[in-house]
């Protein structure tokens, strides 16, 4: 399933009010940045606000509110905020244990990892240590 969430802010400059916003495709901001540490450039591409403006600067004051999680995401908005870091790093997770279920599944013929929790336990902590080494 695709997740997305819609982002808006709303904010004042020149004595003109903005309120820009866009659904945003959390699958592809992860996968690009990692984290979400981008939404207020997103905002601005998409309603054409030049980012290296004043009207950028303000902008990026204003505190951004969600709605309409789709996914996972719906488990990390609460009350129009949205817990950027956890969502992130459990997408990763998942990710991570999906390539870990093809070799599951490929090398010993388990269809689940969820009902093998010890050896989805030993699998992501060897992806993790063989992880920390390659950054080393």
């Amino acid at each position: 399933m695709k997740n997305s969430i819609d982002a808006h802010v709303e904010f004042s400059f020149k004595g003109e009010t903005y309120a820009p916003s866009a659904t945003i495709n959390l699958d592809d901001l992860v996968e690009s940045h990692g984290s979400l540490q981008a939404t207020h450039a997103i905002l601005a591409e998409k309603h054409g606000i030049d980012t290296y403006s004043y009207l950028y600067e303000v902008m990026q004051q204003a505190e951004i509110f969600f709605d309409n999680a789709q996914g996972l995401a719906a488990d990390f908005l609460v009350n129009g905020e949205f817990d950027e870091k956890a969502f992130a790093a459990t997408w990763q997770e998942n990710q991570v244990l999906g390539r870990l279920q093809t070799i599951a599944t490929r090398e010993m013929a388990i269809d689940d990892l969820h009902q093998h929790q010890g050896l989805t336990n030993a699998l992501f902590q060897a992806y993790q240590l063989g992880k920390s080494e390659r950054e080393a």
